[in-house]
C-alpha cells in the first residue's frame, strides 16, 4: 500500500479527557481504554466502599468480537500522495477516543459505563 502524507494547515482541540488520545504522526498501535461508575442519588449518602468495580459484571465480560470477514479487493487511485486540509475544529475527545492524523496499523478502543439511580421511595402523604 502507498503511503500518504496528512497536510492539515491548522487544527483546535478543545478537551481531550477519560483516556483519549490526540496522536499527531504515524503510529502502530493506540489502545485507550476508559471504564466509568457513575451514581446518581437522590440523597448524599456515601458509604465508603463504593467504587469497586469488580462487583460489576459489565467490568470483567469479554467484549465480543465482530466476525471476520474475507479479504475484500479494492482499486483505488490517488491523484495525489498527499492529504490536504485547511482546518479542523474538534470540541471534544473523550471516553477513548482517538483523534488521529497520520496513518496506524492498529486501533482497540474500549469503554465501559455502569450508570446507577438511587433513588429515594416515594411516599404518599394522606391529609
Amino acid at each position: 500500500m502507498i503511503k500518504r502524507t496528512s497536510i492539515v494547515n491548522n487544527t483546535r482541540v478543545r478537551s481531550v479527557s477519560l483516556s483519549s488520545v490526540v496522536q499527531i504522526g504515524d503510529s502502530v498501535q493506540i489502545t485507550p481504554v476508559s471504564w466509568a461508575l457513575a451514581v446518581q442519588r437522590q440523597l448524599q449518602l456515601f458509604y465508603g466502599n463504593e467504587g469497586n468495580f469488580a462487583a460489576f459484571p459489565i467490568f470483567s465480560r469479554e467484549i465480543p468480537s465482530p466476525p471476520l470477514i474475507d479479504s475484500v479487493n479494492i482499486q483505488r487511485y490517488n491523484a495525489s500522495n498527499f492529504i490536504k486540509v485547511g482546518h479542523i475544529d474538534i470540541t471534544g475527545v473523550s471516553s477513548a477516543s482517538v483523534y488521529h492524523i497520520g496513518s496506524t496499523s492498529y486501533i482497540h478502543a474500549e469503554t465501559r459505563i455502569k450508570h446507577i439511580r438511587q433513588l429515594q421511595k416515594s411516599v404518599k402523604k394522606i391529609n
